[in-house]
């Protein structure tokens, strides 16, 4: 089984990341498919709104497998079994993201919002999100009962680098505000980094407020 496409990300790293798609919903990627695939291949894609993303967790150091895991949603601190669980640590390390669909563009690439995946993660296969039948409104969520409901609050420093899109900066506090630490690290005076490209920043949490210490440009 081959990647049929490539996801290109402002996300250059895992750290970082939402925890699921739709999070941070000012986030936009490209999915930008391999040689051999033809705009045949999205011929009526355009039509619906959200599509199902199937992709491979490629940054993962390790591949031993263990039958049980530490869910963040749980303090990182309970163990259920792997298969209860959406962490990236699996048998087979598969990943399903729905996301939003912008634009159908030629080449063929496609232009999505809410992707929670690292920039140059492969993808194998595109399916669209059918309303009628993926969303089960009375569906049971076990230990996640519903989506976060306190998030940080985000604040940036009085001066932040020049040209950047408010549609930027939304989809950095979005990120920001889902706490990107590891669930099992608390340490107020830790400095944290994290890139969401074009820039890179430093920052610290305490008392349920994220401070960006630092943000800056990336070099070209």
């Amino acid at each position: 089984m081959q990647p049929i496409a490539h996801i290109r990300s402002p996300y250059a790293e895992k750290f970082g990341v939402p925890r699921q798609a739709g999070l941070a919903p000012h986030v936009v990627a490209s999915v930008v498919f391999v040689p051999g695939i033809s705009q045949d291949f999205v011929r009526g894609l355009e039509t619906f709104s959200h599509i199902w993303l199937l992709w491979e967790f490629h940054c993962v150091e390790t591949r031993t497998i263990c039958p049980t895991v530490r869910p963040p949603r749980l303090g990182g601190n309970k163990r259920i079994g792997v298969f209860a669980s959406r962490s990236p640590f699996r048998p087979n390390p598969i990943g399903l993201s729905a996301v939003r669909l912008l634009a159908v563009q030629p080449g063929p690439e496609l232009r999505v919002a809410g992707a929670d995946l690292v920039d140059g993660t492969p993808i194998y296969d595109i399916k669209p999100y059918l309303a009628y039948a993926d969303s089960i409104p009375d569906a049971k969520s076990g230990y996640v009962s519903a989506a976060p409901h306190e998030s940080l609050r985000v604040e940036f420093p009085a001066k932040l680098p020049e040209g950047l899109e408010p549609d930027y900066i939304a989809a950095l506090r979005e990120s920001l505000e889902q706490d990107p630490r590891p669930a099992y690290q608390k340490d107020p005076d830790r400095v944290y980094h994290m890139i969401l490209n074009p820039c890179e920043l430093d920052f610290s949490v305490s008392d349920g407020t994220l401070r960006v210490i630092s943000i800056r440009r990336l070099p070209c």
